[in-house]
């Protein structure tokens, strides 16, 4: 469920769409113990104000909110404090259930606070209290790492070959402008990682004084609770995780394998039903066929964005196509028809899909975290020449310039070039070993964050239980009723969950448009 461009600076969301091995930022001894000065002030909770998003969120008008003050380095004596936004969502039940469930956002750097009314949909208030905090550098924090620069790029990216020099030399001016003004703000661009997120949570957890609760993360948001769990156990009764993005596997090369186990899933689904395979075939011939005929002669077209509004130019080349089925846009339903379509000489699908990325919301998206978190802990020990291999082997037939851009990623060695942040990857690419009850929960149809991810972790989580739900892409609770309840039974029960609703699921049929 990305909320942005599919040229974003963003894991796909994203990945969407990530004990320690020596001392790290979040674990490093205190600078009096190291005679260095003084410690950064404790963390505190500091009550006030609810944020107010353009589109008014009901839930934040019966919430209790405020910001955590936390050390925006902690490895670093006399680091400055930084304020993190916090909302806490009371429980819809009279009877509320004594832990509560704390979320963990994906992206990373997507607004955590848009998320609110999914999770409220989802039943994750029902009957526990629900705490949402924007992970440091996010909308409503301070310092806040969008990148406007970069927005203003995307809104533009859609008139151009999305794997273009142009293209790669217009993002990089802006991802040199947004690391330039963020650094001369004072911002400490390499503590905002994995580690330092998980300190803050752990703090939170501290600082409102809650003995024990529940952990909910999606994609990039799994890294992160994966790393909480293995570096600051103490107080977490049980978590859920939700489309993996393993912290021990995601790398820059690791995407294309997810993004073609993805497809290949939803192609075997369609051939599974008869009318959808009479009606497509052949899919996997169809998507190399123009994913090479439009890296050769990518279409050029004036067009009205979804929602209306003046014509746009817009082209549509291989790599925006492959990017727009990551980014669900056409929904896994409608992929084989517009496909068909598009082969007939009707691109309107993906071209309004691709047309969309011209409206920006300028300044909402933390593109700075991202490229702290995707440059110093998963494009280390790889390079561009990787990710190509990597393209190659799930994409053989395919043009070497599409396959030269990670899904979703596009640039993102250059730019990681110009970001300019420490390696993380021994600290961070380290597997969790708990346990603690786990439900680990997966789409067949997730193209960011491929399922069979999901089993290496659910091994190391002696208390897991595993669950796999056809026909869902990624972020599968707000998709599917029946892992909503299983979250639900999960929370109740964290060892012993009911998950007998998933058995004979099948996904949904596949859009089907007459010859």
């Amino acid at each position: 469920m990305p909320k942005h461009s599919i040229h974003a600076v963003a894991a796909a969301a994203a990945l969407a769409c990530l004990a320690a091995l020596g001392p790290t930022p979040g674990s490093a001894p205190s600078a009096a113990a190291r005679g260095a000065g003084p410690s950064p002030a404790a963390p505190r909770f500091v009550p006030g104000a609810c944020p107010k998003p353009p589109e008014p969120i009901e839930a934040l008008s019966k919430a209790r909110c405020g910001v955590l003050e936390v050390p925006e380095n902690r490895s670093r004596p006399g680091s400055r404090t930084i304020k993190l936004a916090v909302a806490r969502i009371p429980a819809a039940a009279d009877k509320p259930a004594a832990e509560p469930v704390v979320f963990m956002a994906g992206g990373p750097g997507a607004d955590t606070f848009d998320d609110i009314p999914f999770l409220i949909d989802s039943g994750l208030n029902k009957d526990r209290e629900l705490i949402v905090m924007a992970q440091r550098g996010n909308l409503y924090d301070r310092p806040n790492l969008a990148c406007p620069e970069v927005d203003r790029f995307n809104a533009q990216a859609v008139g151009l070959g999305y794997d273009s020099q142009q293209a790669e030399d217009i993002m990089l001016k802006a991802v040199k402008d947004c690391r330039a003004r963020l650094t001369a703000d004072g911002v400490d661009l390499s503590a905002y990682n994995t580690t330092e997120n998980a300190a803050d949570f752990a703090d939170l957890r501290k600082a409102l004084d809650i003995p024990r609760w529940n952990v909910y993360g999606y994609s990039y948001g799994t890294n992160l609770a994966l790393t909480y769990l293995r570096l600051h156990p103490e107080g977490i009764r049980s978590v859920a995780i939700d489309s993996i993005a393993p912290s021990q596997f995601v790398t820059l090369p690791w995407t294309w394998g997810s993004t073609a186990e993805g497809i290949h899933n939803i192609f075997q689904a369609c051939a599974a039903q008869p009318a959808c395979k009479d009606r497509y075939p052949d899919l996997p011939g169809l998507l190399t066929e123009q994913v090479r005929k439009l890296e050769a002669n990518p279409l050029t077209l004036n067009v009205t964005p979804q929602g209306g509004g003046k014509p746009v130019k817009t082209v549509l080349d291989g790599g925006a196509l492959l990017n727009l089925i990551v980014a669900f846009t056409p929904r896994p339903k409608d992929i084989p028809a517009a496909l068909d379509e598009l082969s007939r000489g009707n691109p309107e699908r993906f071209a309004q899909a691709r047309a969309a990325g011209s409206v920006q919301k300028t300044g909402e998206f933390a593109h700075g975290l991202t490229n702290s978190i995707a440059c110093s802990e998963w494009a280390p020990g790889y390079s561009e020449a990787d990710v190509l291999k990597a393209g190659q082997k799930a994409y053989p037939e395919w043009p070497d310039t599409v396959l030269a851009q990670a899904p979703q990623l596009p640039f993102q060695y250059p730019v990681c070039g110009v970001w300019n942040v420490p390696d993380r990857a021994k600290i961070q690419r380290v597997p969790t070993f708990s346990a603690v009850p786990a439900l680990v929960v997966s789409g067949t149809f997730d193209v960011k964050t491929g399922a069979s991810w999901a089993k290496g972790v659910a091994d190391n989580l002696s208390n897991s239980t595993s669950v796999l739900v056809p026909g869902i892409g990624h972020w599968v609770v707000p998709q599917s009723p029946c892992a909503q309840r299983v979250l639900a039974s999960f929370f109740a029960r964290p060892t012993a969950p009911d998950t007998s609703c998933v058995d004979g699921l099948e996904p949904a049929p596949f859009t089907i448009i007459p010859k």
